[in-house]
């Protein structure tokens, strides 16, 4: 992927996630290091409120109405909540007003987690809520791989 091409190969693509994956496997590590420093309320608190803001208002909306087009609301709560940005900023505010502490790691490993793990990233207002391949995507898989040999991740292919 660069500037010019924004889409990644099945093998970029892995490469972005084991990425995330090795920052995923710090963060556990050291969460899990310091598990008997970890202040469980905030811990909890700081891994939920991402999706319950982020993710669980556009996850409803778009089961309840799935062939309804999802209002972009939902994409930019989903965004905002899934920024590193954002969790940064929050993780430095708490620092801030509250102090470091262990419980804070929860941040990066519910983010890290999300695009290692499962492979959620930012979400474009043109494509379905939840993972869909878009119509446009697949025609231009069938022609990427016919003019490489190369395959595109598998969602693209018209996974889900």
């Amino acid at each position: 992927m660069d500037q010019k091409n924004l889409f990644m190969t099945g093998a970029t693509a892995w490469l972005v996630r084991a990425e995330y994956g090795l920052g995923l496997l710090v963060s556990v590590v050291l969460f899990f290091a310091h598990i008997g420093e970890v202040r469980w309320l905030p811990a909890v608190l700081l891994f939920a409120y991402i999706d319950v803001i982020g993710y669980l208002p556009g996850a409803l909306r778009y089961h309840r109405h799935p062939d309804a087009p999802t209002p972009k609301v939902y994409y930019v709560l989903y965004n905002t909540m899934h920024s590193m940005v954002t969790q940064g900023l929050v993780v430095l505010a708490w620092i801030w007003l509250a102090g470091a502490e262990w419980a804070l790691l929860v941040v990066p490993i519910h983010l890290f987690g999300d695009r290692a793990i499962f492979g959620n990233f930012l979400k474009p207002f043109g494509l379905h809520f939840e993972p869909k391949a878009h119509p446009a995507y697949r025609r231009f898989s069938s022609e990427y791989l016919a003019s490489t040999g190369e395959l595109l991740p598998p969602r693209a292919l018209g996974a889900r």
